[in-house]
């Protein structure tokens, strides 16, 4: 392969190839110059698929990067890449390994380890489908089936939330609120411990409403970003909010979405603990 042909990278993972995803990402941020082409090869759990992708790996003079908690299928890759001349990488092997040797301890190489890792990934994949399904009022007859139900104004951040918490395993619909438009009376129905109303600072709700219109194309001046009508929207939103105690109120101004979404968990984990208590 010339120098400056395109270069391949495979990912070769038992699980979802998060961590090896992650481990290659950072690496090439070393080699931004370079065209790099990636493709991810995940679930793989049988010697038959580890050589398809290692003799495709051979056709396309690719590099691959691998995270197999089997041993032995640890060893068949090795195996490969040196009768196919192909080069790779084991991401995660050798850690385990001289970590056992360290703590003295044999690595929980079972099936049921790898079980559990693929619920958990199932229940992520679900949780993202709900979010999308769910994102911006769209199915209001599926508020109950969510985990968390996020309330608030258009711009305060309810579908970033949203898909950051699904990433985490949660199940969340989202709603807008408007002052002229009565919300589904669905979100009533629900666990009302389940909602959180999410606010923001007037100054912050005027930027973002503004850089929203700029992105549109549409003029600066609508309505929709005019200070005096976002202030009666928030006036509104607050006592709208008020008339509703259970609803814990999320302040979204000025904060990154991480931060937002560890207050919700934490609100989530303690009321859980007190229902669980009670029961």
């Amino acid at each position: 392969m010339a120098d400056g042909a395109q270069k391949n990278v495979f990912i070769l993972a038992d699980g979802t190839g998060e961590t090896a995803d992650k481990v290659l990402t950072a690496a090439l941020t070393q080699f931004r110059a370079l065209d790099v082409s990636t493709a991810a090869f995940t679930r793989v759990r049988s010697k038959i698929e580890i050589r398809e992708i290692m003799e495709r790996a051979q056709r396309e003079g690719a590099f691959v990067v691998y995270t197999v908690i089997d041993p032995e299928h640890r060893d068949y890759i090795q195996r490969l890449s040196e009768d196919f001349g192909v080069e790779v990488m084991d991401v995660i092997g050798g850690l385990v390994v001289r970590l056992g040797g360290y703590l003295n301890a044999k690595p929980l190489l079972t099936p049921g380890t790898q079980h559990r890792l693929d619920a958990e990934y199932f229940k992520r994949v679900e949780a993202v489908e709900y979010a999308v399904k769910n994102d911006d009022g769209q199915a209001p007859h599926n508020l109950h089936r969510a985990d968390m139900v996020l309330i608030g104004l258009s711009r305060t951040c309810k579908t970033p939330l949203s898909m950051y918490l699904a990433h985490k395993g949660m199940k969340v619909a989202n709603v807008p609120l408007m002052p002229e438009i009565p919300p589904p009376p669905e979100l009533f129905q629900v666990d009302q411990e389940r909602v959180y109303a999410l606010i923001i600072d007037l100054n912050s709700l005027v930027r973002v409403r503004s850089e929203r219109l700029k992105h549109l194309g549409l003029p600066p001046d609508a309505e929709y970003a005019q200070r005096e009508n976002i202030a009666r929207e928030l006036r509104w939103c607050r006592e709208f909010y008020a008339r509703h105690p259970t609803w814990p109120v999320i302040d979204t101004s000025g904060r990154a979405v991480e931060e937002t979404a560890a207050e919700m968990l934490r609100i989530k984990t303690e009321r859980d603990s007190r229902r669980a208590e009670r029961h």
